[in-house]
């Protein structure tokens, strides 16, 4: 066998199998579904305060324990605790887009056993929340919904 030949053949392939590479169409992110199961407990006098723990888990495998924190203002009275919050996360590509300072407004009123959900965003990053507690709470609230590390 010619070696000359040889080389000349296998760069030839290699050349195919790299116009192959580059002619193949690439893959367009993909959305993953990540949700939120968290707790949550804090106060609000005109300002809102509260802060709590969870973890995030995405279809692809993908989990983090993350820091809840809720910051915001308006008029607002109560103290209450989320036993039982749950998240569901859209325009998510990477887990790590979860991360960061979601803004929203939200009216609650409880007495004892207490509800709420809302919705909060952060650029293409929606965030629905559902939670179920106790406490007693009146108000109207604008502020951040915080999730980091």
């Amino acid at each position: 066998m010619n070696i000359h030949r040889f080389v000349k053949g296998a760069g030839a392939l290699a050349l195919c199998l790299v116009c192959l590479g580059l002619a193949a169409p690439t893959r367009a992110a993909q959305d993953i579904h990540c949700k939120l199961q968290f707790r949550l407990s804090g106060w609000s006098a005109f300002y809102k305060r509260a802060e709590g723990s969870g973890t995030v888990t995405c279809d692809n495998g993908q989990s983090m324990q993350v820091h809840l924190r809720a910051e915001g203002g308006g008029l607002t009275f109560g103290k209450t605790e989320i036993d039982d919050g749950h998240g569901s996360f859209t325009g998510v590509y990477d887990i790590q887009q979860v991360l960061g300072h979601y803004g929203g407004a939200e009216a609650h009123a409880g007495a004892q056993a207490s509800a709420n959900s809302q919705v909060v965003t952060k650029g293409n990053v929606s965030l629905a929340l559902t939670g179920k507690g106790r406490g007693w709470n009146l108000g109207v609230a604008f502020g951040a919904f915080i999730i980091e590390r």
